[in-house]
Order: structure tokens, then C-alpha cells, then sequence
């Protein structure tokens, strides 16, 4: 399965959430999980090498040499994202 119909579907699924929960706090906790599952999607479609050194380099606190890696795949992260905003 393509990674835009695993972002397709969570998609939908989300909208199902919205449409079936009334506005408000419950909402925002039944739903909280499809709306990461979709935001993680979205951002590993759109920057897969990015998004994944920052899973693997960010996921422990670790040294300070990995501290500093973490920064620097964030940082690439943001620079891919943004290179797609329009």
C-alpha cells in the first residue's frame, strides 16, 4: 500500500471522528490519536529521509554528540517541510 492511501485513509477516518463526536474535550481526546497518526503520515510522505533521522537520532536522550544531531535532523526536518509549504 502507497504511503498517500495509509495518509488517505487516516484522513478519512479523522473526518468519521469529527463527524460522529460533538465539538469539545471529548472530541479532542477520542480523536487525538488519528489527528498524530495523520500529522506523522503527512510529514514522513512529504520528507521520509528527514522525519525518519529525526525518529531514530531524537527518540533517546543520549550524549550530547547525539543531543546535537537530533538538533541539526530537526532542524533539516523543518527546512524540508518548509520547502513544500506554498
Amino acid at each position: 500500500m502507497r504511503k498517500e492511501d495509509t495518509c488517505e485513509r487516516m484522513e478519512n477516518a479523522l473526518r468519521e471522528c469529527h463527524r460522529r463526536i460533538p465539538a469539545g474535550p471529548s472530541r479532542d481526546s477520542a480523536c487525538r490519536h488519528l489527528n498524530q497518526a495523520l500529522a506523522l503520515c503527512l510529514v514522513s510522505s512529504a520528507c521520509p529521509e528527514e522525519s525518519e533521522a529525526v525518529r531514530t537520532l531524537c527518540s533517546t536522550a543520549g550524549t550530547a554528540l547525539k543531543r546535537q544531531q537530533c538538533q541539526q535532523a530537526q532542524f533539516s526536518l523543518s527546512l524540508c517541510l518548509s520547502s513544500h509549504q506554498k
